[in-house]
């Protein structure tokens, strides 16, 4: 008997009340018969299975991890750019976890943290030579097979990292309250609970070269996480019937986010401390306030989305992501999509192209101090209005290591910039014998389409970027682009000093990509000499005339280059 009819039988016995204890084990004997007897038909079930692969997908959109210490790391990086640092080559040990209580993948914390540090000033670069034999992972076994046979060479790095989370006291402190009420027809129960762990990282910072610990270069932090929780039963009785209620509510603060800080903050210390440089201004930042992230979630909760949007679009705005007048921008343009894209990808975000909260929030992070009273406080706008604020001072530039006014929330958009450096072993070098390579490096204010052009001495101007190895123009923001690319196995060209005289690099950004707009000269293949230019000056005015002043932004790196100087043999040969 199918399941329908058994169930059409069951539903018409129920009105009639015919439901006899003879019907009763007929149909009991019907069901089973059915359900072991014969099989379910999967077809059956195929519009039901059909939603599976749509069920199984998160629902909220994936983000970026950003701690406390994210801010600091870039304050880091550009300090360490301003230092002139040359690229140091450093590596680290299995961090391990003796208390067995927190597994985390800490020692690719510590490599992420050090390449948030290495985005814009190149200083380190991680090398990873551990090779574990037991391990059956590519990589690995094919660095064992080319080690053993002489086919690779591992760079040594100067520096390596070494540490452990040396602890965690779990439940330091606790609290809970029960209470409970009990009568002839209702119980009642109330509870709540509170409780704290310690969880503490021990790291060092060791000369690879004679594998010893550098005194001094060492950090001990601890961090507190909690749990809590609260919850409530009520139980009574309605005439015969029982009835059962209960709710609760918890938080769990988990160890990962905890250790990410933990090791950022080392790793911040360690690398400031090696480095000589002031390194506690980026641990002063008002991001690193603990309550920072739960503040900006308040203020994006008391607004409604249409402030929210027009307050981000103002942040864009004097950011030069949009035009000035963008905010009557509709929220589905696609123009505010990429503005948000692009913002996105220069803050180092998920890119979605909607304003969400953690848009929200890195829009706005910049234009919040904190007050006399300790407390963090809104610079220049409000939460239920998009419409600017008096504000009694600017915040600090938190993007670098020194206190710097920047323009207040809903200020005009600062120009786009092209920090352009020679990035030899001396840096800022201003003279190059003839045949000596040069290194440049270019970084962008936002991200933006760059192409860069050589003049040398002999009057011959090519294009360097982009090339065929090279053919995307695009660049992010605060992400330094090499020229050449000296740790690339495939950098596309080298550049040398050629002959003694003047030589130079000109870099030219736009929003778009503009190639098709200038003549058809500088639309030829890269590397190559072009035809009737010699001079970087005149690049930029094919530039301006195609462009327009406000269209492009551009900026040259010059350098002298000097015969070469005889070998010390051939000097005393005369």
């Amino acid at each position: 008997m199918p399941s329908t009819t058994i169930a059409g039988a069951v539903a018409r016995l129920l009105k009639l009340g015919r439901f006899r204890s003879g019907t009763l084990l007929a149909l009991a004997g019907a069901v089973w018969v059915t359900g072991c007897s014969t099989p379910m038909d999967a077809r059956n079930d195929a519009a039901f299975q059909n939603q599976a692969s749509i069920s199984d997908r998160p629902v909220v959109r994936p983000t970026r991890s950003i701690s406390s210490f994210s801010d600091s790391l870039q304050c880091m990086d550009v300090m360490l750019r301003d230092a002139q640092l040359p690229t140091t080559l450093i590596t680290s040990k299995q961090i391990p976890d003796y208390s067995s209580r927190v597994s985390v993948a800490t020692k690719d914390m510590v490599i992420t943290a050090i390449s948030q540090m290495s985005r814009l000033s190149n200083a380190f670069r991680f090398v990873d030579y551990e090779v574990d034999i037991a391990r059956q992972d590519t990589v690995q076994n094919l660095t064992t097979i080319l080690l053993n046979n002489n086919q690779m060479q591992l760079q040594r790095p100067a520096l390596y990292l070494s540490g452990a989370i040396a602890f965690v006291d779990q439940n330091v402190i606790n609290n809970r309250f029960d209470a409970g009420l009990s009568g002839p027809r209702i119980d009642l129960g109330y509870s709540k609970n509170r409780n704290a762990t310690i969880i503490g990282l021990e790291m060092h910072l060791g000369d690879f070269r004679t594998r010893t610990l550098i005194p001094g270069l060492d950090s001990a932090n601890e961090v507190i996480v909690g749990t809590g929780g609260q919850g409530l039963d009520l139980a009574g009785r309605i005439g015969t019937y029982g009835v059962q209620f209960n709710v609760g509510r918890d938080y769990t603060q988990g160890a990962g986010s905890a250790v990410r800080t933990l090791v950022e903050l080392a790793t911040i210390e360690l690398i400031g401390k090696w480095a000589r440089i002031p390194y506690w201004q980026c641990l002063t930042l008002e991001q690193t306030h603990p309550d920072f992230q739960r503040q900006l979630r308040d203020w994006y909760d008391e607004g409604d989305s249409v402030v929210q949007h027009q307050l981000v679009k103002r942040s864009l705005i004097s950011r030069g992501y949009l035009s000035a007048g963008a905010e009557q921008l509709p929220d589905n343009s696609p123009m505010l999509r990429l503005a948000v894209a692009r913002f996105q990808t220069d803050q180092g975000m998920v890119v979605s192209g909607v304003i969400d909260f953690t848009t929200y929030e890195r829009a706005l992070r910049n234009f919040v101090t904190l007050g006399t009273d300790g407390k963090l406080a809104r610079v220049g706008w409000a939460t239920t209005s998009a419409t600017p604020v008096a504000a009694a001072a600017p915040p600090d530039d938190t993007t670098s290591g020194t206190p710097a006014t920047r323009l207040a929330y809903g200020a005009a958009a600062p120009a786009r910039t092209i920090d352009m450096q020679i990035e030899n072993i001396m840096l800022e070098r201003t003279a190059f014998e003839v045949g000596e390579q040069i290194f440049l490096s270019a970084t962008l204010s936002r991200t933006s389409y760059l192409s860069c052009y050589l003049a040398d001495a002999r009057g011959t101007v090519i294009r360097l970027l982009p090339n065929s190895a090279n053919p995307s123009g695009w660049v992010s923001a605060n992400q330094a682009v090499r020229i050449p690319d000296w740790m690339s196995p495939n950098p596309g060209f080298i550049m040398d000093a050629a002959a003694p005289g003047t030589e130079g690099v000109a870099c030219f950004a736009t929003d778009e990509d503009r190639q098709a707009q200038l003549p058809e000269a500088l639309r030829g293949p890269a590397l190559k000499p072009i035809t009737g230019y010699n001079r970087l000056e005149q690049i930029n005015q094919v530039f301006a005339q195609a462009l327009g002043a406000d269209g492009y932004t551009g900026n040259a790196k010059y350098w002298q280059v000097v015969p070469r100087r005889p070998a010390p043999a051939q000097q005393a040969s005369k």
